[in-house]
């Protein structure tokens, strides 16, 4: 359980604020649905964690997500050939092999046995379950149709994780090859240039200048060593906590979007997920405005999440989702909303999102292979450049030796 704090309308357009206790967000709106009123904005206060459940909340968040997308799949295969959800859940803790996977199972078990439905079972455990997942199967089971919801968060998730995994995997090669140069760069400072420093300090020649610089940062790598592997190590250590700061998370999501090439697959991987997201939860029934809450949670980027929350807001107020997304033109394409308003048009918005993520996640797939084929010679270039510069350094003082002697 947590612990949310909202402010709602009632139809006489008094707007109160309450703090109530529930299991998810979506758990949250039946409770303001029921007392008539429409959300205005909602906060989570605290979690309301059982000190027994420590160990396993620990456990849970070794689950990767592979295991979610099988989970999804196994259990709306089992469900759709006939099987009760305990049924499928006790076959699947009985040949699950890691131990996190096997208790969450036997503990999603025990929860429906004594009554509870799959999807507050979830609910339970939004460490291990997005948002969406909750969602898609609360709506599954107000619709009869679980299995079919399960299919498509299976379908969601698992092209969102390898939509992310072909752009991390186009990023990793020139991140490692770069650290490497470094490293190498470093040692070579340390190892190998004092050597070649005695030998030229010993004839008494002057030095070319990219020479003597070269000399300089090694001479001050060798007698400041501790000091720089210090310095080095609080710099690492002030980057990354201003990385997990919310100022540090909101200029990264800035930076990231004004970089060459890597800004326009990262706002074509948010157009992506939000479109397929979008339309996964409306496509099982979700309302359209608790589907654009949970969607903004499924964004990382605080801007996508701004749009989606001001959208949710304008469409509260009876505006078309279409005319939102025009307005974030720096942020969705007029590809979106073009195919958002003709799916408001013809009733057809989930099929036209659809269409929208397919064809974004077949644009980042070219061009990651596209990147993928331009680092190379880029790469090859940097070193070429990194090792001319070192050769020159040390090899034009080679033959002023040569004319002295």
């Amino acid at each position: 359980m947590a612990q949310f704090k909202y402010q709602a309308k009632k139809v006489t357009g008094e707007v109160y604020e309450k703090t109530v206790e529930a299991s998810d967000r979506l758990s949250l709106y039946g409770i303001i649905r029921e007392e008539g009123g429409t959300v205005v904005s909602i906060h989570e206060v605290k979690s309301l964690k059982m000190p027994t459940s420590f160990k396993f909340e620990n456990l849970f968040h070794k689950i990767k997500t592979q295991e979610k997308i099988n989970f999804a799949k196994n259990l709306g295969l089992m469900i759709e050939a006939g099987l009760s959800v305990t049924r499928a859940l006790a076959v699947m803790s009985k040949q699950a092999k890691k131990v996190a996977l096997k208790s969450l199972l036997t503990e999603l078990e025990d929860d429906v046995n004594h009554g509870t439905t799959l999807s507050d079972a979830l609910g339970k455990r939004s460490k291990v379950f997005s948002p969406l997942f909750i969602s898609m199967v609360k709506a599954g089971e107000e619709s009869g149709g679980v299995a079919g919801s399960l299919a498509i968060v299976a379908s969601q998730m698992e092209k969102s994780y390898q939509l992310v995994k072909k752009v991390r995997g186009a990023l990793i090669y020139p991140v490692v090859i770069i650290g490497v140069m470094i490293v190498l760069a470093i040692l070579l400072l340390i190892f190998m240039v004092p050597t070649l420093t005695a030998t030229f300090s010993g004839l008494g020649v002057e030095l070319p200048l990219p020479t003597r610089i070269l000399i300089a940062a090694s001479s001050f790598l060798v007698n400041n060593t501790f000091l720089v592997l210090v310095f080095f190590v609080a710099v690492v250590v002030a980057v990354l906590a201003f990385w997990r700061s919310q100022r540090g998370q909101n200029l990264f999501d800035i930076v990231s979007l004004k970089i060459p090439v890597i800004g326009e697959m990262i706002r074509e991987v948010q157009v992506a997920r939000t479109a397929r997201t979008l339309s996964s939860l409306l496509s099982s029934g979700v309302e359209i405005v608790v589907a654009l809450e949970v969607t903004s949670e499924v964004l990382q980027n605080h801007l996508y999440k701004e749009a989606l929350n001001h959208a949710r807001s304008a469409i509260q107020k009876g505006e078309a989702m279409s005319a939102i997304f025009s307005q974030y033109e720096h942020l969705y394409p007029v590809f979106m909303s073009e195919m958002t308003a003709v799916g408001e048009e013809t009733g057809k918005i989930s099929t036209m999102l659809m269409g929208v993520a397919g064809y974004y996640e077949a644009e980042i797939d070219q061009k990651t292979k596209d990147l993928s084929t331009i680092i190379e010679p880029v790469l090859m270039v940097i070193i070429g450049i990194g090792v001319g510069i070192f050769a020159i350094s040390m090899l034009a003082p080679t033959y002023s030796l040569v004319d002295y002697i």
